[in-house]
C-alpha cells in the first residue's frame, strides 16, 4: 500500500521541473565607518538610541551617569565586570534596566546579535535594555554576522532591532509590549 502511494506521488511529479535554489548572496563591503553610520541610521529609525563610546573605561564612566535614573540592574551573564552597574542586583522581572553583551550588530537592519547565554529574561523582561557592542563587531549584512560569528554561536540568539512595539489591538502603536520600550546600544571603540 505504502509503496503505491509513493509510487503515484513520484509518478505525478516526474514532469515538474525541479527547483533550483537561489544562489548565495553576496556580501556587501562597507568600510567600517559606513557600517557605524549605516547601523546606527537602522537602529535610530526602528525607534532604538546608539551611544558612541571611545573604550571600555569610556563606557564604565557613562554607565555611572546613564544607570543613575534606574532603581536596580538584572545583569547579562556575559557583560564584563567593569560594566556592572553599581545599582542593586534584581531579578529580571523586578530590574527597571537589563544590561547585556552582544556578540555582534548587523548595520542593515540595525540589530544587536546576544548570545542565549545572556540570559533571555534579562533581554525581554527590564523596561529599558542597555546593550554593549564591540564597533570592531558591527558587520554590514546579517550573513556576514553569522559567518562571522559562526565559531562562536550558541545553540539560540536573539535579534534585537529596536525597542518592542505593537500595533496589534486597534492599530495603535504600543512600545514595550512583548520586551523592553528602550533599547539603548552603546558602541565601544577601540580595543
Amino acid at each position: 500500500m505504502r509503496e503505491r502511494i509513493l509510487g503515484r506521488i513520484h509518478r505525478a511529479l516526474e514532469h515538474r521541473p525541479k527547483t533550483l535554489l537561489p544562489e548565495p548572496l553576496p556580501a556587501v563591503s562597507l568600510p567600517p565607518a559606513e557600517t557605524l553610520t549605516l547601523f546606527t541610521e537602522r537602529l535610530s529609525g526602528n525607534g532604538g538610541e546608539v551611544v558612541r563610546l571611545e573604550n571600555l573605561e569610556a563606557a564604565a564612566e557613562w554607565l555611572g551617569h546613564f544607570a543613575q535614573t534606574f532603581a536596580g540592574v538584572a545583569v547579562g551573564q556575559t557583560v564584563p565586570p567593569v560594566l556592572h552597574p553599581k545599582l542593586p542586583v534584581l531579578p529580571p522581572e523586578e530590574a527597571p534596566l537589563g544590561v547585556s553583551w552582544a556578540l555582534g550588530a548587523v548595520a542593515e537592519t540595525g540589530t544587536v546579535v546576544l548570545s542565549s547565554q545572556e540570559g533571555r529574561r534579562n533581554q525581554l523582561l527590564p523596561p529599558a535594555h542597555l546593550v554593549f557592542v564591540p564597533e570592531a563587531r558591527i558587520y554590514p549584512t546579517l550573513f556576514e554576522a553569522l559567518n562571522a560569528l559562526k565559531p562562536s554561536l550558541p545553540s539560540a540568539i536573539g535579534l534585537h532591532s529596536g525597542p518592542s512595539k505593537s500595533a496589534d489591538i486597534g492599530q495603535i502603536m504600543v512600545k514595550g509590549v512583548h520586551g523592553p520600550g528602550r533599547l539603548v546600544v552603546a558602541v565601544i571603540s577601540g580595543k
